[in-house]
């Protein structure tokens, strides 16, 4: 099953448990998904959408001078694929990147984020490279 359409099954349950937060955090989703080109959001496309609407929601609480945690944040961050620890990253990093192949290590962010895909945070690679 699909990101969509198990945001579509859940926002049917949401309905009839007439859960509103829970609806209308569905609802917004579903719409920036049908702001897309195609009738089927990939999953990839889908993990974006949802990171830029979490991204834009902290944005919008960081200025009201708010803390940065929402029900819509919670409710979005569910349906994006658990993120890799830093344990994992950096024994990836040491067992697969050769860094003399590079003139900075940071040069070696798009292989690993390549193998990672959306199951990394690309600050987090960041951070650790400039930690290494």
């Amino acid at each position: 099953m699909t990101i969509q359409e198990q945001i579509k099954k859940d926002l049917t349950i949401a309905m009839k448990a007439k859960d509103e937060e829970k609806k209308s955090a569905l609802r917004v989703i579903m719409g920036e998904f049908g702001r897309c080109d195609k009738k089927e959001v990939s999953d990839e496309d889908a993990v974006k959408i949802l990171k830029k609407l979490i991204k834009s929601e902290k944005e919008v609480i960081e200025k009201k001078g708010g803390t940065q945690d929402s029900e819509f944040i919670r409710i979005t961050e569910c349906y994006l694929p658990k993120t890799v620890g830093e344990e994992e990253i950096v024994s990836w990093i040491r067992e697969n990147v050769d860094f003399s192949k590079f003139k900075n290590k940071m040069q070696s962010m798009s292989i690993i984020m390549k193998h990672f895909g959306s199951s990394a945070d690309g600050n987090t690679v960041k951070e650790i490279l400039q930690k290494l």
